[in-house]
């Protein structure tokens, strides 16, 4: 055994352990009272990825045997695991305005998939990470190579956080407190996220359903859409919270925020409900990159994308303006530092797409849309349809509206 399979057998042991002891401290994302009625993406008990099966496919295209804890051993004890060069200190970037106009669309991408959209006078950040490591340690777990794009006392004042899911490297607590601190008084969360995310101070908490909205300010309204994904903090809590992306609907437009995903039928029904995408912020990592001596298709996760995919989900969208997000920060994935954005480059030369409508963007630098004559911006109108089988078989119903007071 190699040092470095040996490192990661023992650290391996250790955060078993770790992630044991939160499962007898606090209750499960889903109880008694809150139990969801059974729907295509909830069995009564755990939620699950409609019209995907639960065991993905191995590389021959028969059903694997092999339990997603196999796959998480092989990557954690595999050879080829490609080495990632020390990133030198980059300086952050400059201090973002407090507010934007009403029209315009600003994107900071602060890096992995935490960015700060500002639109219609809110300030938004989705899944923010400032800690060093993805992990329930501060001391072992995934570290971050590429610094935080903004320094987070050069932070606006925050109005909401939305959080995809409940991974250490999405939902990050040590981050969470830091903001409530800041002042920063809501968030939007999938089912089953809401006492998780209460414990870090934050006040107001809305918890959503698939395709269920609230409305933040009287100009925009943010949707929770499906993503394809799984949720796990514990080795006992494996499903039993939802996860999702997020729509941002407002006087400038739409802005889709993936979270963490797979490839699928979603992203044609989130295109389908709102009829016009400005914005599309898409993960583009971790994946397994083809290599020249193979002879086979390289396996593709279910629950993962990488850029050949979310070039595809780009296209399914209408081909939106595009930023690229969840690589070069943590290493989660067998792909090499700078192979998501070489593919992306090449598949986006292949499908004869300009370079500029899939950006993979510079950590720190504000991306701004100017506004656009006569918007008006598509707010869904159907909410989930318990039952069905696939998204396009929801008909239309009346909006699912919370109306929420005014912050």
């Amino acid at each position: 055994m190699t040092l470095r399979k040996r490192y990661l057998f023992l650290f391996s042991l250790a955060l078993s352990v770790i992630l044991l002891i939160p499962a007898f401290m606090v209750e499960t994302g889903i109880s008694a009272e809150k139990m969801q009625p059974n729907s295509d993406h909830f069995d009564g008990i755990r939620y699950l990825n409609p019209g995907v099966p639960q065991i993905p496919p191995n590389s021959s295209g028969r059903t694997s045997k092999r339990s997603p804890t196999w796959w998480v051993w092989n990557w954690m004890l595999g050879n080829d695991w490609p080495q990632w060069p020390m990133v030198k200190d980059i300086l952050p970037g400059p201090r973002p305005v407090a507010r934007i106009p009403k029209g315009e669309i600003s994107v900071t991408p602060v890096g992995h998939a935490t960015f700060l959209i500002q639109m219609d006078g809110l300030n938004i950040l989705t899944d923010p990470i400032w800690s060093d490591r993805c992990s329930p340690v501060p001391w072992a777990g995934p570290k971050r190579y590429f610094q935080p794009g903004i320094r987070f006392e050069d932070l606006p004042a925050i109005d909401v956080v939305l959080v995809s899911h409940n991974h250490y490297d999405h939902l990050d607590i040590p981050t969470l407190k830091r903001l409530t601190k800041k002042g920063t008084p809501r968030s939007i969360v999938p089912l089953g996220n809401l006492n998780l995310v209460q414990s870090a101070g934050i006040s107001i908490v809305d918890e959503l359903d698939w395709w269920q909205s609230v409305r933040v300010s009287p100009d925009v309204t943010i949707t929770l859409v499906p993503a394809q994904h799984f949720s796990m903090r514990n080795l006992w809590d494996r499903d039993q919270t939802l996860w999702g992306g997020f729509v941002i609907s407002g006087y400038s437009g739409n802005i889709f925020y993936a979270g963490d995903t797979g490839y699928g039928p979603h992203f044609q029904e989130i295109a389908r409900r709102f009829s016009t995408i400005r914005v599309a912020l898409l993960p583009i990592a971790p994946f397994r990159p083809q290599k020249v001596n193979d002879t086979i298709p390289a396996h593709r996760s279910i629950v993962h994308m990488g850029p050949v995919e979310a070039v595809k989900a780009h296209l399914d969208l209408g081909a939106p303006f595009t930023i690229a997000a969840h690589y070069q920060v943590f290493r989660l994935g067998v792909d090499g530092f700078d192979d998501a954005v070489s593919v992306l480059a090449s598949t986006l030369k292949e499908q004869n797409l300009k370079p500029d409508t899939f950006i993979a963007p510079i950590f720190g630098q504000a991306i701004i849309m100017p506004p656009l004559p006569h918007i008006l911006p598509s707010i869904v109108s159907r909410e989930h349809c318990a039952g069905s089988e696939l998204f396009i078989d929801c008909p239309p119903v009346k909006m699912n509206l919370k109306e929420k007071a005014f912050r």
